[in-house]
């Protein structure tokens, strides 16, 4: 009895002293003091100035487009173009030549006269007024010889090109009309993000389709078009091959874009389109209408933009970015001489808004100035030193001056020309050029060009055809020496070379 007491008591003292240990191990594991639960809105805190999408059942119904895409089907037409066959003079080499030798004397070379064929496109284009001016792409009537215009209720027109414009691929073509249809022109810098969107237009020749979508992205450059202005509205609205010039119409039935690239590895929609925004077009049509050429304002710099978000941008450029203590805009890396910014930027400013509007990266920057013409004065906000300032600006054109730029034509040049007929490449042995048949008043005959002279080269390029000749020749009156340096020949052999100004007054 004694002995199974004394085991019992044995076994409570075991369990006593090892609840004490237990109880001594627990007490010194436990904190003093208990964390405070928080809820998620307390560990995170939220911007109390953040707008709330609408959750109010009333304003959750779906958004009603049909009345958007009845009013502008109407107003959107189908254009097609065509490029005539013509006979062209081609040089090609001679077969014999290194067998023979230069037996007959054409140096190795021979002329062939080919028919190329026959080419149509098709796109569509914008009715932009009652009396007949449409809005469409450059890329869509380029080159062609004839333009028929079909507007949605059957009818057939004949366009003429009223003015053209690569550096924003648009063109304003007009058709002789009365009371015809038209879209209201919205303003696109208030598109948002995600609102809906309607592409209009004739995909695959299919006259009057209309594709819905929102606004994916705002001022998306592509480097599409060679040195020139882009600043696109991106949407998942589908845009595809005949789309080119259409409508892009918010959900209120106004013209906001002008749909113009298709995105795709494909060549057909893969989920991106693009489209010009109506800040760049009314002011290109405008000009194009009033002055026959875009009057087109420079800044006059050369830089880089900062907005890449860190994630392509260069090392040296992410390097400079953060010296200037800027995370966008568009850095000045050159300021050109009696340009716009002259005296005014300076290298390493950075470009962060102008008028009051936020600029982040170069296709932002042409946007804004794209709005403007020579002789107005903005307001450029700048990074410098790490500090804000506003400096104010009066615009200059590519010549570095405020004057009204016309269109130049072959006409001033006061002269008449012809491609250099076969019989007289052969007894000249030439390849090519361009002959003056006759000259009247004007800027060839002040620069002293007189009939008979065949044109080789024009500012340094070789010319074939008068359209060449053209081109050359209106580039130079752009430039900021307007002038189109002749070198030539006459018949007798003599060689001739004329500076012929292009100013016009």
């Amino acid at each position: 009895m004694n002995k199974t007491t004394k085991l019992i008591l044995g076994s409570a003292v075991m369990i006593a002293v090892s609840a004490g240990v237990a109880g001594l191990t627990a007490y010194s594991m436990m904190p003093e003091k208990q964390p405070e639960r928080l809820a998620f809105d307390e560990v995170f805190q939220q911007n109390p100035n953040t707008r709330m999408a609408a959750l109010d059942a009333t304003q959750m119904q779906p958004v009603d487009l049909t009345k958007a895409a009845e009013s502008s089907v109407n107003a959107v037409v189908h254009i097609k173009s065509t490029q005539e066959s013509k006979t062209q003079t081609v040089t090609v080499r001679d077969p014999f030549y290194e067998f023979f030798g230069d037996m007959f004397g054409n140096r190795g070379s021979q002329q062939r006269q080919v028919q190329t064929p026959e080419r149509v496109g098709f796109g569509s284009g914008v009715i932009i007024s009652k009396d007949g001016y449409i809005v469409t792409n450059n890329h869509v009537i380029d080159k062609a010889d004839i333009i028929s215009v079909k507007l949605n209720d059957g009818r057939e027109f004949k366009g003429r090109i009223i003015g053209t414009d690569p550096s924003t691929d648009l063109a304003l073509v007009k058709i002789e009309g009365e009371d015809l249809p038209t879209i209201p022109v919205g303003d696109s810098d208030q598109l948002k993000i995600g609102e809906w969107v309607l592409a209009v237009g004739n995909p695959f020749n299919m006259t009057s389709t209309v594709t819905a979508g929102i606004v994916s992205a705002k001022a998306r450059s592509l480097g599409v078009y060679n040195k020139g202005v882009e600043s696109f509205i991106q949407t998942d609205a589908a845009i595809n091959q005949g789309n080119s010039g259409g409508a892009l119409v918010n959900a209120r039935g106004e013209l906001v874009g002008i749909n113009s690239v298709l995105y795709s590895p494909t060549g057909s929609y893969s989920g991106y389109g693009f489209a010009i925004p109506t800040s760049i077009m009314t002011k290109v049509i405008a000009d194009l209408k009033q002055y026959g050429t875009v009057q087109r304002a420079m800044l006059g710099i050369s830089g880089r933009p900062l907005d890449n978000d860190g994630q392509t941008m260069d090392p040296e450029l992410k390097k400079k970015a953060e010296e200037l203590g800027a995370s966008e805009g568009v850095w000045v890396a050159e300021v050109v001489e009696n340009g716009s910014a002259s005296g005014i930027l300076q290298e390493d400013d950075v470009i962060i808004g102008i008028e009051g509007k936020r600029v982040k990266n170069f296709a932002g920057l042409q946007e804004e100035l794209a709005k403007h013409r020579p002789g107005d004065k903005v307001t450029v906000k700048i990074l410098r030193d790490k500090k804000e300032k506003n400096v104010e600006i009066e615009l200059k054109n590519e010549q570095g001056t405020t004057k009204v730029l016309k269109d130049a034509d072959m006409e001033i040049l006061g002269a008449a020309f012809r491609e250099l007929p076969d019989e007289m490449k052969k007894q000249l042995r030439l390849s090519g050029g361009v002959e003056v048949t006759g000259v009247t008043e004007g800027k060839m005959k002040a620069a002293g060009v007189r009939k008979g002279f065949i044109i080789l080269k024009a500012n340094g390029q070789s010319v074939k055809t008068v359209e060449q000749l053209e081109e050359i020749m209106k580039e130079a009156s752009r430039s900021t020496e307007p002038v189109l340096f002749l070198n030539g020949i006459f018949p007798s052999g003599k060689r001739k070379y004329y500076a012929v100004d292009l100013t016009q007054e």
